[in-house]
């Protein structure tokens, strides 16, 4: 069933009906970059803005972490670990080579400050120490890494370790690294604004944050840099300007300048030829469905996050949005349970999907309730 969003999207709908086959100019190509991969792409729906070899499978170095940070968050959202836990250091851990957060062996140290050296410092240490303790050893943190790629839907990658040191079984590319990182954002916000901390201090060691586009552009929070000899120079970025965001990954430059270079033009060709518009409010009911047998005949409906349409500048007016309802929406239901869908669409094209999830409880209703729904039901 669709209903069209009429009391939010009314201005929107008096739009449509003045300027509805308007075209915008074309968009300028993206920019020529010196890199064996990138992506750019729109947070909130995942649509891609500009790429290049965006599923050519490479090494992913330290963005490998991103994908181990979003593991652990999983982990720590089921409950079966916590921020303070206390983990002992292995010797397998303090021997990883590369980028350290300089953890010593067999003495504890707090979760939370293994991940924050993993995300600030790059700590291939400190990563091990979080698989082995997660899961018992790095082979099967490995396969809950990979558990995790497949069930976002990152066909193109596999991984091996939690740090990405060289193995000719651990690959990725462009587009599933934006995948888990727009996953991560979305998932667990509270951990990601770690990725924008300018420095971290552990053990009386200082180390700044690795990442470049956090003091050339400020409006940049994240997220992750990369580098091995056969990887290159990698950088996974995003930034927020007004409503939009956008994660742009760059693989394979040659250089640590090409590759800040490269991230920031990417950025800034996306913020300038595109806007976002914010259609709905996660906190404001949309509209109102009918339920069968429950105590109420109607629930209100919510999108499970803000409804967010980023499309080419000028184009507001080729912006369509609807509902696509499940059929026979039956009580109880809890707060949070899918309903439907909120469909955007920019002319023919759809941009933008949104489930619609229940605003609140609907209990099951009566006897007579249910009997009577089920005889309107028949009819």
């Amino acid at each position: 069933m669709t209903l069209i969003i009429q009391r939010l999207l009314l201005p929107l709908l008096l739009t449509l009906s003045l300027n509805i086959g308007a075209q915008g100019p074309a968009a300028p190509p993206p920019p020529e970059l010196n890199v064996k991969g990138y992506l750019l792409i729109d947070f909130y729906s995942g649509r891609s803005l500009a790429e290049f070899n965006a599923d050519e499978r490479l090494e992913p170095a330290s963005l490998t972490k991103i994908m181990t940070a979003y593991t652990v968050f999983r982990e720590l959202a089921s409950g079966r670990i916590k921020l303070s836990d206390p983990v002992m250091i292995s010797e397998n851990a303090w021997r990883t080579g590369g980028s350290k957060m300089f953890i010593e062996v067999g003495k504890q140290v707090v979760l939370e400050d293994l991940l924050k050296g993993m995300m600030i410092q790059s700590g291939n240490d400190a990563s091990v120490a979080l698989a082995e303790y997660v899961a018992g050893k790095v082979e099967s943190f490995a396969n809950l890494m990979n558990a995790n790629a497949q069930r976002l839907g990152m066909t193109n990658s596999h991984f091996t370790n939690p740090n990405g040191l060289p193995d000719p079984e651990l690959y990725t590319t462009a587009r599933d690294i934006a995948r888990v990182t727009r996953a991560l954002i979305r998932e667990f916000p509270q951990y990601y604004t770690w990725y924008s901390l300018p420095e971290f201090t552990y053990n009386g060691i200082t180390q700044q944050n690795r990442n470049p586009l956090l003091k050339r552009d400020p409006t940049a929070d994240g997220v992750k840099t990369g580098y091995t000899r056969a990887a290159g120079y990698c950088l996974v970025g995003s930034a927020k300007r007004g409503d939009m965001r956008l994660i742009s990954v760059v693989m394979g430059a040659p250089s640590p300048k090409a590759r800040a270079e490269a991230s920031l033009a990417l950025l800034n060709y996306g913020f300038r030829l595109y806007e976002a518009d914010k259609l709905y409010p996660v906190t404001q009911p949309l509209v109102k469905l009918r339920v069968w047998a429950g105590e109420r005949e109607e629930v209100a409906a919510v999108p499970q996050w803000d409804v967010v349409a980023t499309i080419p500048r000028g184009q507001y007016g080729q912006l369509n949005a609807y509902v696509e309802k499940l059929p026979n929406i039956e009580a109880p239901l809890t707060r949070g349970d899918r309903l439907g869908d909120i469909v955007v669409r920019l002319g023919e094209e759809e941009i933008l999907r949104v489930p619609l999830v229940a605003f609140e409880d609907l209990p099951k209703g009566g006897f007579w309730r249910q009997a009577k729904d089920s005889l309107l039901r028949l009819f």
